[in-house]
C-alpha cells in the first residue's frame, strides 16, 4: 500500500528529518517551514515512527485541494476516502490550525470537516450516528495559503516523547531539538561528546542513543497500532529489526557535567530509563572552569537564556566567562543554542556558521564554531 506521508517539526529541523527520510528509504516530495512530505509503504510508516530522531509526528495525508470557503472545504473533505482507514465505531476528533487563509477560524474548519466526514462514511456504511468509542483517528488539518491538507495522525504522542523523561528539569530541551543538536555537530566514534551543562541530560542521552543507533521509539507506543490498515507483523519485524541494529555496549563515548548535582541526579534516572547509562560519564562541574582532556571532543550544550534559571545579567555573564575557558579548548568543535541575540559579542568570538533554531516555542540559534582559531 503506497502513503502519502507528512513528517513534522519543529522549525529549523526540517533540512535533517529530511536526511532521516531519505536513510529510511522513504522518497521526499516537498518540504516547507515545519514539515516534510515524503511516500512509502506501510512499513515506511512503521519505520519513520520508530526511527525518526528530529520529527514531532508522521501524518498519513489523504489529499490536498484547494479551499476558499466553507462549501469548497466541506467538499474537498468528503471526497476523500476516509472510509479506508475510519471504522463504524471508530473515534475521530478534528484539529488543525490555518497560516496565511481566507479560512482562519479553527473551530468553524473543524465542524466543517467533522460534518463531511460523518457525511462521507454515513453513505458508505449507511448509518446516522456514530459511538466512536474504537480506535482513534485523529484528524488534522492544515490550511495554507487557501490548500487544505487532511491527515490522519499516526504517531498519538508526540514523538519527543520518548518515554525516557518523566522529569525534564526548569528549562527543558525538546528531545527532537537534542538530537537535532548531536545531529548538526555530526557526531562520530572516536570524538567525544560533552554538554558542561547538561541540566537533566536530554542532550547527552540522544548522543548516546545515537552512537549505539537505539531507535527513539522502541519503548513507546503509536497510535497507528491500532490501524488495521496497518499490519501487526509490521509492528513486530520492525521492532525487531532495530533492536537487532543497536550497536553493544563500548564504554564511556559522552560527558555530562552541570554545577548543580540535584539535576545530575535526574540526568542519571533518565539516561538509565533510556539504556545508555553505561555510554554517559556525569559528574559535578562548572562549565567555567572546566578543563579540556586529551582526545578528540565536541561541546554541545543549551546555557541558561536569562529567562527560567537566570536573570538576564547572570546569563550574559556566563556567556562571557565560558566564552573565555571554551578558548581553551581549540580545536575541539564547539555547539551552542541560545536565544540571546548579542550572543557572539558577549562569547568573545564569531560563529563560523548560525542556525535559525526553535526551543518549544521560543526563536532560538544554534552557534557552530567548527574552524580552528587563526
Amino acid at each position: 500500500m503506497n502513503l502519502n506521508l507528512v513528517a513534522t517539526c519543529m522549525f529549523g529541523l526540517e533540512r535533517l528529518v529530511g536526511q532521516e527520510i531519505d536513510a529510511l528509504g522513504g522518497r521526499r516530495t516537498e518540504t516547507m517551514d515545519g514539515r516534510v512530505y515524503f511516500e512509502g509503504d506501510e512499513r515506511m510508516l512503521v519505520r519513520a515512527n520508530l526511527r525518526l530522531r528530529c520529527a514531532e509526528r508522521v501524518l498519513i495525508l489523504l489529499g490536498r485541494f484547494p479551499a476558499t470557503s466553507f462549501e469548497e472545504l466541506f467538499e474537498g473533505t468528503k471526497a476523500l476516502p476516509w472510509e479506508q482507514w475510519i471504522g463504524k465505531e471508530d473515534a475521530f476528533p478534528v484539529i488543525g490550525h490555518a497560516v496565511k487563509s481566507r479560512l482562519f477560524s479553527i473551530p468553524d474548519c473543524q465542524k466543517i470537516i467533522k460534518k463531511a466526514i460523518v457525511n462521507r462514511l454515513s453513505s458508505k456504511y449507511g448509518l446516522t450516528w456514530f459511538p466512536e468509542t474504537g480506535a482513534v483517528y485523529r484528524v488534522e488539518f492544515f490550511l495554507f495559503k487557501d490548500v487544505a491538507a487532511l491527515m490522519i495522525d499516526s504517531s498519538g504522542t508526540a514523538l519527543h516523547k520518548r518515554g525516557y523523561r518523566p522529569e525534564a528539569g526548569a528549562a527543558p530541551l525538546r528531545e527532537t531539538l537534542a538530537a537535532g543538536l548531536v545531529l548538526s555537530s555530526h557526531p562520530r566514534e572516536d570524538t567525544l561528546i560533552w554538554d558542561p551543562m547538561c541540566g537533566s541530560g536530554t542532550i547527552a542521552v540522544e548522543a548516546a542513543m545515537i552512537h549505539r543507533n537505539l531507535a527513539p521509539g522502541l519503548s513507546r507506543g503509536f497510535a497507528a497500532e491500532a490501524f488495521p490498515a496497518i499490519p501487526a507483523t509490521a509492528w513486530k519485524e520492525e521492532r525487531e529489526a532495530a533492536k537487532n541494529e543497536v550497536k553493544p555496549e563500548s564504554g564511556v563515548t559522552v560527558w555530562a557535567s552541570d554545577i548543580d548535582p540535584k539535576v545530575l541526579a535526574v540526568a542519571k534516572e533518565n539516561a538509565t530509563r533510556a539504556g545508555v547509562k553505561a555510554q554517559i560519564k556525569l559528574f559535578t562541574a562548572d562549565a567555567r572552569t572546566i578543563q579540556k582532556p586529551d582526545c578528540r571532543g565536541t561541546i554541545i550544550c543549551n546555557p541558561p537564556y536569562g529567562e527560567r534559571l537566570m536573570t538576564p545579567a547572570e546569563a550574559e555573564a556566563l556567556y562571557r566567562e565560558i566564552g573565555k575557558n571554551f578558548a581553551r579548548f581549540d580545536p575541539w568543535q564547539i555547539y551552542i543554542i541560545t536565544s540571546h541575540p548579542q550572543f557572539e559579542k558577549l562569547y568573545g568570538r564569531r560563529a563560523d556558521k548560525i542556525l535559525r533554531q526553535y526551543n518549544g516555542m521560543i526563536p532560538c540559534f544554534l552557534y557552530e564554531f567548527f574552524k580552528p582559531k587563526g
